[in-house]
């Protein structure tokens, strides 16, 4: 599968938002796949992995975040499920549910009843052992169009840290097995 191809038909070229999707899920990609390395002993899908890290924010288009160049009609918060539809429409359908479950380390029933999201009633968690290395290397990387920059672990701590404990210990636990 050619992942770029398939952002390329989406999103119009030579747009900041073509060059964050790219940059992003190139980043993304790299460190799940070094993370992928270090597990090989539990034989993860590699280029499930990278596939699913390009592809994670394609729904970024139809949201409105303007400091990314976006101005789409959607709820930030939306991405993921956006992106789920767009890629279940492209019969991608395992690389849909990395899309809807990346969000933050996941969201549950109760992050979404009572944080009052605007998403369905249901568990948006990674499951899957390559769905939880995507999820993990996205959190190391800010979306720009040349930012490249990894956060360090006590910045992605700091800022889980505001939805809750239980959030920063998921954290830890995925540091603890898939490494800084």
């Amino acid at each position: 599968m050619d992942c770029l191809k398939i952002i390329e038909k989406i999103y119009a070229a030579n747009t900041s938002a073509l060059a964050i999707i790219v940059n992003h899920g190139t980043c993304v990609a790299q460190k799940a796949l070094s993370i992928a390395d270090r597990l090989e002993h539990l034989n993860p899908d590699r280029n499930f992995i990278y596939e699913s890290a390009m592809l994670h924010d394609i729904g970024l288009l139809h949201t409105h975040a303007p400091a990314l160049g976006i101005s789409g009609k959607h709820p930030y918060i939306l991405h993921g499920i956006l992106g789920r539809f767009m890629l279940e429409n492209l019969k991608l359908y395992r690389h849909a549910m990395v899309c809807e479950r990346h969000i933050g380390v996941g969201l549950t029933i109760e992050d979404i009843k009572e944080q009052k999201l605007p998403l369905p009633i249901r568990d948006m968690v990674p499951t899957y052992l390559e769905e939880k290395i995507v999820c993990y290397a996205d959190k190391f990387f800010s979306k720009s169009p040349s930012n490249t920059r990894e956060k360090t672990p006590q910045e992605i701590l700091e800022n889980l840290a505001c939805y809750g404990q239980n959030k920063v210990s998921k954290f830890l636990r995925w540091m603890s097995q898939f490494g800084p």
